[in-house]
């Protein structure tokens, strides 16, 4: 669903439907979403492969151009053998180091698996269809919060219980929406993952999730 559809799904959660009285403003809305969709990213990434190009003589390869980057899975090196020869690496900053010996002696294709930032807009969205609806209660959550952090001691804003309402109720959905990104980012990395999977266990080619 894009942003739009999702938000509408998210006002009906909030029971904010009505145009002419909304307690949030879209703008708002979308906020809270993008917050979601950034903590579901970072418990489960878009899968994303990217080929960049090694500089002769040293094992420095810049990741500086990967856009969104969350974290990298597995760097294969050299490309196009089978099966696949996946190496060992290590990260500072932007910067990843192929852990092989000699370094790449030319401008050589290297093959970065990685996860990054899914996005939402008004017209895409890379979040997976079964996975929509935590999004919108990560974002009920966070919208409830943001109202009851605003609301409390304004007893015309909907009488002195309602942020006490939106306080609890926003505080239990944001706990089972962490707690059911932590099983899900659980289960992603104990899921078989062929594609990763060594081709030999060497000095310079064994586990990439090592790295």
């Amino acid at each position: 669903m894009s942003l739009p559809a999702l938000r509408a799904l998210l006002r009906q959660d909030l029971k904010d439907t009505d145009p002419g009285a909304y307690r949030w403003s879209d703008a708002d809305l979308d906020r809270h979403l993008q917050h979601a969709v950034r903590d579901l990213s970072l418990a489960i990434p878009r899968e994303t492969q990217a080929e960049l190009t090694t500089t002769p003589g040293t094992r420095s390869v810049s990741l500086a151009g990967l856009p969104d980057l969350v974290r990298v899975e597995a760097v294969e090196y050299p490309v196009g053998q089978w099966p696949p020869s996946y190496v060992l690496f290590s990260l500072w900053g932007s910067t990843l180091t192929l852990l092989v010996d000699p370094p790449p002696q030319g401008a050589e294709p290297v093959r970065i698996y990685y996860g990054r930032l899914h996005t939402l807009d008004a017209t895409t969205s890379t979040i997976p269809p079964h996975l929509e609806e935590l999004v919108v209660m990560g974002a009920s959550a966070y919208a409830a919060l943001e109202w009851a952090s605003f609301a409390t001691n304004r007893s015309n804003l909907g009488g002195p219980e309602t942020w006490r309402h939106f306080l609890t109720w926003g505080k239990e959905r944001l706990a089972l929406f962490h707690r059911s990104l932590d099983r899900l980012a659980a289960n992603n990395r104990l899921r078989p993952r062929r594609l990763y999977a060594p081709a030999e266990v060497s000095p310079s080619r064994t586990d990439p999730f090592s790295g």
